[in-house]
């Protein structure tokens, strides 16, 4: 049987299904060309990350599709219900990005705290000249441990922020829809371990006494923060969002900037991907990424021993 890993899949995941007898093809095939190839190669399953689209469309123009993997978080660019009532076996692999999201989430912190998304755009420019004058503007940084950091979506992503962030000695307070308590483990050396309840309360709580915020939570039709959660939070708090553009409204967020509500954000997803606004890459208090939250080795090398593992499952 012949798999179409349209956005690629590691090595390891591809090796996997090669050994079980499939054969993967790692071309890359226009979405608009898609129904064809998948019909004249008869593709039984189709790899995808957030690039491809597979919708009704394309679920019904190839009948012979038996499996859809996404390789990562949210499914938002595949008509899950539609497939799954044809027959069509869709899955995602959410526990194997955890972590790299989780620890790009603190590269974000960490830079906004000691201006670095800043002093990296000015330093190349004006370093030689203006050292002195770049030192002081610099020089207000803030640490991270003792404060405070309101996680909302305490799924796989949000517990795994949280353990870095109680390592670094941080508050954490979590948000999420469905967990009253949920508990951490943190793992030490020779097998050693503590675990930590952590009781959820609802997002208009978190965002008062929050330090940071940051956001791990599927796309959403209406915005989780706006300009009515801004003006209930802490003067000089930082955002993150590394989950899904739309759950931070971006004309909100560059207004709290500008007034100093907000002191920095980081940004991972956009609302307009892959056209960002200018208003926000051109921000000055806006720590910047291209939606790399999963774009790690060794995240991609655990999404494809997962979806190999589940394609040798299922088409086996």
């Amino acid at each position: 049987m012949k798999i179409l890993a349209n956005d690629g899949i590691a090595s390891g995941g591809k090796k996997q299904l090669e050994e079980a007898g499939f054969e993967v093809i790692s071309t890359k095939v226009a979405q608009e060309q898609l129904p064809g190839y998948i019909k004249e190669n008869d593709i039984s399953g189709i790899i995808v990350r957030s690039a491809t689209k597979v919708r009704k469309d394309l679920i019904d123009s190839c009948p012979n599709l038996k499996i859809i993997g996404r390789a990562g978080v949210g499914m938002d660019n595949i008509d899950v219900d539609y497939a799954r009532s044809k027959g069509v076996h869709v899955f995602n692999t959410p526990a194997a990005s955890s972590a790299s999201v989780a620890e790009l989430v603190f590269a974000h912190l960490y830079g906004g705290v000691r201006f670095l998304y800043d002093s990296n755009r000015n330093m190349p420019l004006e370093g030689d000249s203006r050292f002195k004058e770049l030192k002081k503007n610099y020089a207000g940084g803030r640490e991270l441990r003792g404060k405070t950091l309101g996680i909302i979506g305490f799924g796989r992503i949000g517990r795994e922020v949280a353990k870095i962030a109680l390592g670094i000695g941080m508050k954490v307070i979590a948000s999420d829809s469905s967990e009253g308590e949920a508990e951490i483990t943190l793992e030490f050396y020779n097998h050693q371990e503590i675990k930590i309840p952590i009781k959820t309360e609802p997002v208009e709580e978190l965002i008062k006494h929050s330090d940071f915020i940051t956001l791990h939570v599927p796309a959403q039709e209406e915005p989780i923060l706006g300009r009515e959660e801004f003006q209930k939070m802490k003067d000089g708090v930082g955002i993150i969002n590394a989950a899904r553009g739309g759950v931070v409204n971006e004309v909100a967020l560059v207004e709290a900037l500008e007034s100093g509500k907000v002191s920095f954000a980081g940004l991972d997803t956009f609302e307009e991907e892959p056209s960002p606004a200018i208003k926000v890459l051109m921000n000055e208090k806006i720590s910047l990424s291209p939606h790399i939250g999963a774009a790690t080795n060794e995240a991609q090398e655990r999404i494809g021993y997962e979806l190999a593992e589940e394609i040798i499952k299922v088409l086996n």
